[in-house]
């Protein structure tokens, strides 16, 4: 069946007004069903920035089929609308000035995908904005957003419980009275007690956004941080942009993440 023409100007009408259009809008001005629109979108990948699906490669009869690969997904979006991967990608493209292999960096795929689909991000407005502040900034030496989208990436991955609480053990003293002594005076029975504690540290203290759970029950209070393992899998993806104490620290909570994965596994 042949492509239906309007498939990819609604792909790019949807882009252009992404946030803005519903999909139902978007259905009356090129004459198709809502529910086309929906098939066209989910198939196409219109959120992911990737190529419109031209057609389907026929498999070679007895040959293999690839595995499919499990990707983590875990993105952070800014403000302004852009996604991790897109901001990387402006990152990327400001290091190298080429828009293919800034591609081929942030979303980790071979040359000819990153070829073909690079011109896609290259015309969409918010990372046009976001090249031409980076260029700005990068006079100055400074890449604030797409780094700060790093570092955050950074923080959650080298997160530690003790940044967030503080515990240990402390001791207190009792005293009985048992009595009195030949001189009248009274006579205490003193005892030394050791308890643990936990407690959380003030809220000026600690980074907060990456937080992602206070809970106070009858055990106590529970916090929970956003997931470093994914942040872990991201940072792996993206080492050329670490500084060499990074990377070590990168190595080590790996290390470490794995040395828990294995105890989980005998238990």
């Amino acid at each position: 069946m042949a492509r239906n023409s309007n498939r990819d100007k609604a792909w790019k009408y949807y882009l252009k007004n992404k946030g803005k259009v519903t999909l139902k809008a978007i259905a009356a001005k090129y004459g198709v069903n809502e529910s086309t629109i929906r098939r066209w979108k989910k198939e196409d990948r219109w959120d992911e920035e990737q190529p419109p699906v031209t057609r389907k490669r026929k498999s070679v009869r007895g040959s293999p089929k690839k595995p499919s690969q499990k990707t983590v997904k875990y993105e952070l979006t800014t403000s302004d609308g852009l996604n991790d991967r897109q901001l990387f990608f402006c990152m990327y493209y400001v290091k190298y000035w080429n828009a293919t292999k800034a591609y081929q960096k942030a979303y980790q795929c071979d040359y000819v995908t990153a070829n073909r689909n690079a011109y896609r991000l290259m015309v969409h407005e918010g990372i046009i904005s976001e090249i031409a502040r980076l260029k700005k900034q990068l006079a100055d030496s400074v890449m604030l957003d797409a780094r700060q989208v790093l570092q955050k990436y950074i923080d959650i991955a080298f997160a530690d419980i003790t940044d967030f609480v503080d515990f240990g053990t402390k001791t207190y003293t009792t005293k009985e009275y048992v009595g009195k002594d030949d001189e009248d005076k009274p006579i205490f029975n003193e005892e030394t007690h050791e308890y643990s504690f936990v407690g959380l540290k003030e809220a000026h203290e600690v980074d907060g956004t990456i937080i992602t759970e206070v809970r106070k029950g009858k055990d106590g209070v529970a916090v929970k941080l956003a997931d470093k393992m994914a942040a872990l899998a991201v940072l792996s993806k993206y080492t050329d942009l670490l500084d060499d104490n990074q990377m070590k620290r990168l190595r080590e909570e790996k290390i470490k993440a794995d040395i828990k994965a294995t105890e989980a596994k005998a238990w």
